[in-house]
């Protein structure tokens, strides 16, 4: 499932196309995805011009001019493609925006665990999809003391609680497995044992690899691609993520796999305690 930078990495390539046009038609292929479509999805979006694009969590904030929002969450295999041509829509394209400048926006989505909805801006954030999450990663709201207050009764393991997109929003497996290898901290170390220092320290590291993996595009590992058809490329400085049996860079212990709340967790053993 595309993670916070893969989404970021999304919206950013839709930003210059779609920013300022107007969606002059949209055809709907489908009745739905994982849920249904809105009633009138069509009605409420033809005509409406695109004020800006965001990103919360794991979703695509579409804000438009009239004060409506479409919601997009990629789901397992979700693309958002940027096209020119009037070729006719391919097998799995269920939703296609054009826009007033030549371009069209495929939606394309094989397995069909993505959805969308249509929300108004000024009740955006108490939408079923966003009224629970906790803050993004490079808010100011999100640290030490917020991370160890919400830790501090979770006999839960660590790696397990910052999935928890109550606690903090966006993150996913990859990019959890390789801020606490940053870190030193075992991904089975229980939440509530947790120090400040290391707290801060994990905070950092997320910060950093999120910012180092929208840079690089994302990870494509199997369907994530930019709206532009490139392929992300942070999969080549994973330092544990996938890596089972490869000698971890610090200890050359071996990396290994576990199974956590049905993930693979990659951690080295040595190294992080």
């Amino acid at each position: 499932m595309p993670e916070l930078p893969e989404v970021e990495t999304v919206c950013r390539g839709l930003l210059p196309v779609m920013e300022g046009s107007t969606i002059t038609s949209v055809r709907q292929n489908r009745p739905n995805l994982r849920y249904p479509f809105p009633a009138d999805f069509i009605a409420k979006l033809t005509n409406q011009k695109i004020r800006n694009i965001t990103r919360r969590a794991k979703y695509i904030k579409i804000h438009l001019e009239e004060g409506g929002v479409l919601i997009i969450h990629l789901g397992m295999s979700g693309r958002m493609i940027i096209d020119q041509s009037d070729r006719p829509d391919a097998i799995h394209e269920h939703v296609v925006f054009n826009l007033d400048n030549g371009y069209n926006i495929r939606y394309n989505d094989p397995r069909r665990f993505g959805c969308m909805d249509i929300t108004e801006e000024s009740k955006v954030e108490k939408h079923k999809y966003f009224a629970n999450l906790g803050p993004e990663p490079f808010s100011v709201e999100f640290n030490a003391r917020y991370l160890l207050d919400k830790l501090k009764t979770k006999a839960s393991p660590i790696k397990t609680a910052l999935l928890d997109q109550t606690i903090v929003a966006g993150l996913g497996n990859i990019y959890v497995c390789e801020a606490l290898f940053r870190t030193r901290v075992s991904p089975l170390r229980q939440s509530k044992l947790l120090i400040e220092s290391e707290a801060k320290i994990l905070i950092s590291h997320i910060r950093e690899i999120l910012n180092r993996a929208i840079a690089a595009g994302g990870s494509t590992l199997r369907d994530h691609a930019q709206p532009d058809g490139k392929l992300g490329y942070f999969q080549h400085s994973f330092e544990v993520y996938g890596c089972e049996g490869q000698p971890c860079r610090i200890c050359k212990n071996s990396i290994s796999r576990i199974t956590q709340a049905g993930r693979s967790t990659f951690y080295c053993s040595n190294c992080q305690i």
